[in-house]
């Protein structure tokens, strides 16, 4: 599953510059998060990182975007073969 961020956000601006992936970025009203690039900070920390700093607790998991760990490694490795 990826991440999204609900309507609760207060566009504090702590939770974008936390995203390894660049996943977070600011929609037309709230921040929005990229879910093709959203790997939940696997390959990268333990815990989403996002959700770490956030201090509404705005940030759950998406229902709509379920993946296994194993897929979004799989994703965290296409992104940083892409960076290469």
């Amino acid at each position: 599953m990826s991440l999204m961020i609900t309507d609760d956000c207060i566009n504090c601006d702590v939770c974008e510059p936390e995203c390894p992936n660049d996943a977070i970025y600011m929609g037309a009203e709230i921040y929005e998060i990229n879910p093709d690039k959203c790997t939940e900070c696997v390959g990268h920390f333990d815990e989403p990182q996002c959700q770490q700093v956030c201090p509404v607790s705005c940030i759950p998991f998406n229902p709509e975007r379920r993946e296994t760990k194993e897929q979004l490694f799989a994703k965290f490795e296409l992104l940083q073969a892409a960076k290469a």
